[in-house]
């Protein structure tokens, strides 16, 4: 029998953040998944999490586990889809450092998704885009951060992920302003900025100081801004934009919402 906790730490410490470069978000999130798989586990094959071993995860676990979470737990398909994605990630990489496991990772790998209906993506307009550049306050140095955070979001169509960790040296803003980012799966790409997203840039840096931060968004303690930080700024300043845009208040604005905005200018 297999020890299951080695190949673990493995996998979290070094294969996903260093190997494939996952973002912290996709890191917790895998982290969470198996927590929940390993309990699931442990309780089917009456032992501890602490004591379960490789050869107990074989296929019939995974499918079971992949009911539990539908008929217990009361996930959707696409969080099970999202947990199954997960599992086979963590059993490829058993695969390649116990060959023996070939066969049970290849029954697990054979265990379909389920079929999910693909949800439409919500949109702002361009009057519900001005009224949320215009609900953060010109006169104070929060207001000038929060319209450059949204107005860049909007512009470039970056992950909140993206957004909080863009470092100073990845803002261009000369003659042709841009950002340079290293996104999901440590995929590169520049993107060219709008002339009012540039200005608002502008504006944020020439408030922003010299704090030793290497993030270019700061909160108001001077370090980085945080994924939760930001979904509050937006909450925040959608609420304030309502009065002048009724429209605003039919819609669950997340910053999902607004990296798909330059999408559907351009389209």
């Amino acid at each position: 029998m297999s020890a299951l906790a080695p190949h673990v730490a493995a996998y979290l410490r070094e294969r996903l953040p260093r190997e494939l470069g996952a973002s912290h978000h996709t890191c917790e999130t895998y982290t969470h998944t198996l927590r929940l798989w390993f309990t699931y586990a442990a309780e089917r094959h009456g032992v501890s999490p602490s004591a379960l071993e490789l050869e107990q995860l074989d296929a019939a676990t995974v499918a079971g586990f992949c009911e539990y979470l539908e008929q217990v737990r009361g996930n959707s398909a696409r969080t099970r889809n999202a947990r199954l994605t997960a599992i086979r990630s963590f059993m490829r990489f058993v695969e390649y450092r116990v060959p023996e496991m070939l066969e049970q990772c290849r029954q697990i790998h054979a265990i379909p998704s389920k079929r999910t209906d693909s949800r439409l993506v919500a949109h702002l307009n361009r009057s519900q885009v001005e009224a949320l550049l215009r609900a953060p306050s010109p006169e104070t140095r929060d207001g000038i951060r929060d319209r450059a955070m949204m107005h860049l979001s909007l512009a470039a169509g970056l992950r909140v992920s993206e957004l909080v960790a863009l470092p100073i040296s990845a803002v261009t803003l000369h003659a042709e302003p841009a950002v340079h980012v290293f996104g999901k799966a440590r995929r590169e790409r520049s993107l060219p900025l709008w002339k009012g997203a540039a200005r608002d840039l502008r504006a944020w840096r020439n408030v922003r100081g010299d704090t030793p931060a290497p993030e270019f968004f700061l909160n108001a303690r001077g370090a980085a801004m945080t994924r939760s930080g930001f979904e509050y700024i937006l909450r925040k300043h959608v609420h304030r934009a309502i009065p002048s845009c009724p429209s605003l208040a039919d819609k669950k604005i997340s910053p999902h919402v607004l990296r798909h905005y330059v999408a559907s200018r351009t389209m």
